[in-house]
This record gives structure tokens, sequence and C-alpha cells, in this order.
């Protein structure tokens, strides 16, 4: 029950508090943004050493610092996206009466570099762990890649709350490309689908079978599904969703940085 807790708490908290600093990073002087995408480039290349090194740990502290390895490669792509280092060939705003395929065409060309570093990301870990006994790591990635996507996906159908509070200056004309509505046909789904995998983690925890380590992993995979599904909840229900990172979200520097700076037509 102490592995649990303590598993539970540090995903907990590695949640909220890497969640705030990437957008506070991203909020800053032009060389902080600059230094920041370096020591992440740097701590990502040794994320990926570090699953490898793990892979074939089995043990609780090889969970962890797989766990820990896995979130400081999506914390490469999500700085080099927020920073608008890698975002894709549409950095302008699209009209509110686009709509149909134009709409969706404008939308995946805004971040389509971002989501193949991604994949590619991705795939650099599925081979790193590929057969191995510790795939906490992968799992972790996994889950972080596919609820981001699910978000993603609900932004553009439609959702209550757009938390457009979270985007920086420069990348400001993503916000065209989200529909405000109650909610959308996807969103049952994918909260629904999310939910059975978390249910199936927690009983893969409770088998009398199931390592300590392997519990370990499942609570830190699990609760990182179950803080993406209470993220998805966020959207629709009116609630405020910057209340968590108000420390984080403060006013934002006016000077965009020159590398990652996007004109914003009016609309």
């Amino acid at each position: 029950m102490t592995d649990t807790l303590m598993a539970l708490g540090f995903a907990i908290f590695i949640w909220w508090f890497s969640t705030g600093i990437v957008i506070l990073l991203n909020r800053m002087s032009r060389t902080a943004v600059t230094l920041s995408l370096v020591i992440s480039s740097a701590l990502g290349i040794g994320a990926l050493v570090g699953l490898s090194h793990t892979a074939q740990q089995t043990g609780i502290m090889g969970a962890y610092c797989a766990f820990t390895c896995a979130l400081l490669a999506w914390g490469w792509n999500e700085l080099s996206f927020l920073t608008g280092w890698i975002t894709g060939p549409q950095k302008t705003a699209i009209l509110k009466s686009t709509t149909g395929w134009p709409r969706f065409t404008a939308s995946f060309n805004a971040v389509v570099w971002h989501e193949l570093a991604i994949l590619t990301v991705g795939l650099a870990i599925v081979v790193i762990t590929w057969d191995a006994p510790n795939q906490v790591g992968t799992g972790t990635y996994l889950v972080l890649w596919t609820m981001r996507t699910s978000a993603k996906l609900n932004l553009f159908f439609g959702v209550r709350n757009l938390s457009e509070e979270f985007l920086p200056v420069h990348l400001a004309y993503l916000e065209s490309f989200f529909k405000r509505r109650r909610m959308n046909a996807f969103f049952p789904f994918a909260v629904v689908s999310a939910s059975a995998c978390l249910w199936w983690l927690v009983d893969f925890a409770n088998q009398p079978m199931t390592t300590p380590a392997q519990v370990v992993g499942s609570v830190l995979v699990g609760t990182m599904l179950a803080l993406a599904i209470l993220e998805h909840l966020m959207l629709v229900l009116p609630l405020d969703t910057t209340a968590l990172w108000r420390w984080a979200i403060r006013k934002q520097n006016t000077e965009t940085p020159a590398p990652y700076a996007a004109h914003v037509p009016p609309v």
C-alpha cells in the first residue's frame, strides 16, 4: 500500500509541476526560451539513454526511472511545440467561417511537424524497449500521446472550455482552429475508451501474481491516464481550467521570440 500511495503521489505531483514549468518557460524572454530548448533537448536525449538502460530492469526503481524518462521525452515534445519551434507550415489564423475539409486541412498543417516529431520519438522509444520486461516508459508515452491527440481532436470538434489561456502570444493563431460548443459526439467515446483502459490497469495491479514493481508501474501509468481523463472532463465542465497553474500563467512577455514569431491576421 505504501508503494502504491507513493507512486500515486509522485505521478500527480510530476504532472502538476511539469505542466506548470512548461507553461512558465515558454512565456519568458527570448534568451530563456532558447536556453530551455537546449536544456530540454539534452534531457530528451538523456531520457532515451535512460530508457535503454532501464528497459531490462524489473525493480521498483526501474519503473520510476522509466516513467520519469518518458515524461522528459514528452516534455521535449511539448516545449518544442509551445515555443513555436516545431509546429507546422500553417502559421496564420483562419477565418471563423472556414468549415469542413479546408478547416481540417489548415488545422492539421498547423501541427503536422509537431505530430511527426511525436511519432519519431515514440518509435524510438518502442525500438529501445522492444521485447524488454520494463514497459513502463513505453506505456507512459503511449498514454500521453493518445490522450493528447484525443484532446486536440476534441478542441477541433468543439468543447465548452478551449483553455486558450495556456497558449503563448506567438501561438495565439491556434485558437482560430478551435470550436466552442457544449460537447461533441467524439468526446464520450474518448472518455469511455480511456476509462476502460484505466479499469484494466487497476485490475492488473490488483492481481495476486502482479509483482510490486509491476504494481508501481501500473499505478504510475494509470495515474497519468486518470489525470488525462480529468483533463478531458475539464474541457466540458463549467470549471476554471487554469486554477491549478495560476502560478505559471502570469502576464506574458510582450516580446515574441523572433525565431518563433507567427503573424496573426485580423479576422
